[in-house]
């Protein structure tokens, strides 16, 4: 009889314990992270179209983030309430999900809503541009999509190299265009917007000085008449700047975040998630 209640209380006691208390594969800081979790987040990666070979390996290191950077987070009172974050994920429209999906989606949220303020308050203000970053970020910017400045250009193509050779700085674009035509080209003037340029022709007249022709590339050359400013560029310098700061922001936080998970006492449990 005595076995028989000692047998009742050890069925109690296991069955008592959380059906996902066995699959804990890891943990940060003391809090448990489950198979479950890690899967909840796998999904919540596909609904957002992230993919990768190395799913659950990726989302493990999220889920240890996102905890890093709430506790993080908290020393600033930087965690964002309850109706920030739903009103937030609102705008994702991530579609049907289970509660444990959810659950790991608005944790997700949370800790990146309070990384953006903890970046906004103790990094941004530490960041300083000068000239020669806006001008570096301006020129990458007109090199890969084009700047709101119009551009008039004069092109010649099938250009042999010992005509290219002797062609030199016109004063203006009249110049340019009677000068290859003495030279027995068949110049060609057009106006467009430097982002409605071709990829290849953006990325050579970016830089380009006016009325300097540019280098020979298959067969032609390029010269830039003039250029004219639109109205979109009036704000173009405070819009670069804002990134360039942004970037620079995200870069300091990223090795800010690196040196917090150096800190973190992250214990894998799970050969398949250890590196």
């Amino acid at each position: 009889m005595k076995i028989i209640g000692y047998f009742a209380i050890f069925m109690a006691t296991f069955l008592a314990i959380p059906a996902d208390a066995a699959s804990v594969v890891a943990s940060v800081n003391g809090s448990p992270i489950t198979d479950t979790d890690i899967t909840a987040r796998t999904k919540l990666m596909a609904h957002q179209g992230k993919t990768s070979t190395d799913n659950r390996r990726v989302a493990l290191q999220n889920i240890i983030d996102d905890n890093i950077k709430l506790t993080y987070a908290a020393n600033f009172n930087a965690v964002p309430e309850d109706d920030v974050v739903d009103a937030e994920l609102k705008k994702m429209k991530l579609g049907d999900m289970s509660a444990s999906e959810r659950e790991m989606a608005r944790n997700a949220m949370r800790a990146e809503i309070a990384w953006q303020i903890i970046v906004a308050r103790t990094v941004l203000p530490t960041v300083d541009v000068n000239a020669e970053d806006i001008k570096a970020e301006k020129n990458n910017l007109a090199r890969e999509h084009g700047l709101p400045v119009e551009m008039t250009i004069v092109r010649l193509i099938d250009i042999p190299a010992d005509v290219a050779a002797k062609l030199t700085k016109p004063k203006d674009c009249d110049g340019a265009i009677k000068m290859a035509e003495a030279l027995g080209g068949a110049p060609q003037k057009f106006t467009a917007l430097q982002y409605e340029l071709s990829a290849d022709i953006r990325e050579r007249v970016a830089t380009l000085p006016k009325l300097t022709w540019s280098s020979r590339k298959d067969g032609s050359v390029l010269l830039v008449c003039s250029t004219k400013k639109t109205s979109e560029y009036g704000d173009l310098d405070n819009i670069i700047k804002q990134n360039t700061q942004y970037k620079q922001a995200m870069f300091i936080a990223d090795q800010q975040l690196k040196q917090l998970r150096r800190k973190a006492v992250i214990l894998i449990n799970d050969d398949r998630y250890k590196l």
